[in-house]
């Protein structure tokens, strides 16, 4: 309760510095009673009848049909909804919050607290569409997760993984040809030193950058198993560690209790990274149809992307790396088919690099999923389906109970919805007009029905 009571005071004071008529609508981690609600769970593929749903700390105490009273003498607050729904707030599995807004350029040059600064502005704006949660999937994202824990400043949950760990030629390593050849031991390049990512070559010295991650506090540990549409020196089609360097990692790991995701287009990148022992593919989007069966039947995660063509803006006109991300981005579609073909465990992310003005799209890309999911599926992916993959992280889960649904005892991350979602999910993709209330861990972080009173 007393962390709880930090975060409201440090919720109140940003604020505060944005207006005080929005620091009114602030609510302490007490007993909020939302009133006239019907309920999207994170699960289910429809609404409930009209509900209650009272919650107490930063957990969903009690969810009823029938009246609930809240003691007025104990203090809290009570929202009604007048019939609107009620969802889980919304997951991102991949994320990169501290590489959002910098430039690819601006990344490589400009200062670290520069850097941080635009991070934690990022973290805000993310938590304000909804998301009250990321799992950074590459970056230097330890210190701003500790100060959103600590409530420095408002922001999404945070499942770090710390830096991409590479190879020397390998996607995430953006060395300038003058600084080949890498001396072993010597000062790390520039972009080591921003921690976005970390070069490994053998076994030895991936389990070295492994544990380096997770000592800084990883949730779990992302690798880059193939080429990548960033890198410049980095093709679609190369084959990035060895079985012996992948083996090291996914045994580091799991001796922390925590599993390896790895950034793999192709299917030959797939296929060894889960003879490996890799529990989760990042992106997947060239794969076929015998490495989409493969995965189903070893039950390993899929972490997909609608990838959208305004991605290949962060790059330049004619270049290579604007060819590559076309070349991935075709392949889109199919991947999904064949995803629910076998019945692969799909979560849903985003992957915006480098680009302020499409992570202010992010809501818009989760409804671009209706493309090849139903409303009911694509937001089950973005909530109770994406939880599942968080929980893969075992003991070094950082914030232990249920996220992704609506259920008694389960985390108070919530939105209310002005509308049905289940039956217009463009709803999602204007959260600034349509989400009424924004809760995260039992505080209210945008409450618009109070300022209408």
């Amino acid at each position: 309760m007393m962390r709880a009571f930090i975060k409201s005071i440090a919720v109140s004071a940003w604020l505060c510095s944005i207006g005080g008529a929005a620091a009114a609508q602030t609510t302490v981690a007490g007993a909020t009673l939302f009133q006239n609600v019907r309920i999207f769970d994170g699960t289910a593929k429809s609404l409930s009848a009209p509900s209650n749903v009272l919650v107490r700390g930063n957990r969903i105490e009690r969810i009823s049909s029938a009246p609930i009273a809240l003691d007025p003498t104990a203090g809290g607050a009570v929202i009604d909804g007048g019939g609107r729904t009620l969802m889980p707030g919304l997951i991102d599995m991949h994320w990169h919050t501290l590489l959002v807004r910098p430039g690819f350029t601006e990344l490589l040059t400009v200062d670290l607290g520069y850097l941080n600064v635009l991070g934690a502005a990022e973290a805000s704006a993310t938590l304000m569409r909804g998301f009250t949660t990321v799992r950074d999937v590459g970056g230097p994202a330890f210190g701003l997760k500790r100060a959103i824990d600590e409530g420095v400043l408002p922001g999404p949950r945070i499942y770090p993984s710390g830096a991409m760990i590479t190879v020397t030629s390998g996607h995430g390593d953006f060395r300038q040809s003058f600084e080949v050849p890498r001396t072993i031991g010597a000062p790390t390049s520039r972009g080591e030193q921003v921690g976005a990512a970390m070069i490994a070559d053998g076994p030895d010295e991936m389990t070295v950058r492994v544990r380096e991650q997770l000592l800084q506090g990883a949730s779990q540990i992302k690798l880059s198993a193939g080429g990548g549409v960033a890198s410049p020196n980095s093709p679609i089609d190369a084959l990035t560690f060895t079985d012996a360097e992948l083996r090291a990692a996914v045994e580091a790991a799991a001796n922390w209790g925590t599993y390896v995701t790895v950034h793999a287009y192709t299917s030959a990148a797939i296929q060894r990274a889960i003879a490996a022992g890799v529990q989760c593919i990042e992106h997947g989007h060239l794969m076929d149809d015998a490495t989409a069966r493969m995965m189903a039947e070893k039950g390993v995660w899929l972490s997909m992307q609608p990838l959208p063509d305004e991605l290949a803006e962060a790059f330049p006109p004619g270049s290579e790396e604007r060819a590559k991300a076309f070349e991935v981005f075709a392949g889109t579609p199919k991947t999904y088919a064949l995803a629910k073909k076998y019945g692969i465990k799909t979560a849903f992310g985003t992957d915006v690099l480098f680009s302020p003005a499409l992570a202010r799209k992010q809501g818009a890309l989760l409804a671009k999923m209706a493309t090849w999911f139903t409303p009911a599926e694509a937001l089950a992916q973005a909530t109770g389906t994406n939880a599942q993959l968080l929980a893969l992280s075992g003991k070094r889960n950082p914030y232990p109970g249920r996220l992704g649904v609506v259920e008694e005892g389960a985390l108070a991350d919530l939105l209310l919805v002005d509308g049905n979602p289940l039956e217009n999910i463009t709803l999602v993709a204007d959260p600034a007009r349509n989400f009424m209330v924004i809760m995260k861990d039992g505080v209210v972080y945008k409450n618009t029905l109070a300022a209408a009173r």
